[in-house]
């Protein structure tokens, strides 16, 4: 029996700068930080799912876009109760903003939407729920 979702796996290039954006920024919450011998290891809690972040000691390349024909993880989406404000909240912190705020295409799913790239390039979907879920 399926109990949830648990988490999805990343690489951070720096993990003080990865925690300072999900956590310090986008209000998850930091339930696990520990070095290993290759690097570190970061849980960072949604509340309904976590990120499992490692950054490895090693030189890390910026994340790439995965093209339409290939598969992959194109994006992670955050749910907001106002897309907007965090908007504002990321330029003031000098944030990439690839798509400002707009209406989403899938009304019966989010009410609106908006893009923008963590600090190593990896695009963020930050969302607002359609009415009722």
């Amino acid at each position: 029996m399926l109990l949830g979702f648990e988490h999805v796996g990343m690489t951070s290039g720096n993990m003080d700068r990865t925690i300072d954006f999900y956590c310090g920024l986008l209000g998850l919450t930091l339930a696990l930080r520990k070095g290993s011998s290759g690097g570190e290891l970061a849980f960072l809690d949604t509340g309904s799912g976590m990120l499992e972040v490692s950054a490895p000691l090693a030189e890390i390349s910026r994340s790439r876009d995965v093209p339409p024909h290939e598969a992959g993880m194109r994006h992670l989406t955050f749910a907001f109760d106002d897309v907007e404000a965090m908007i504002v909240k990321l330029q003031g912190a000098g944030i990439e903003i690839l798509e400002a705020p707009r209406p989403a295409f899938h009304t019966e799913m989010i009410h609106r939407v908006a893009f923008v790239r963590d600090p190593d390039g990896i695009i963020v979907e930050l969302v607002e729920r359609a009415e009722g879920r």
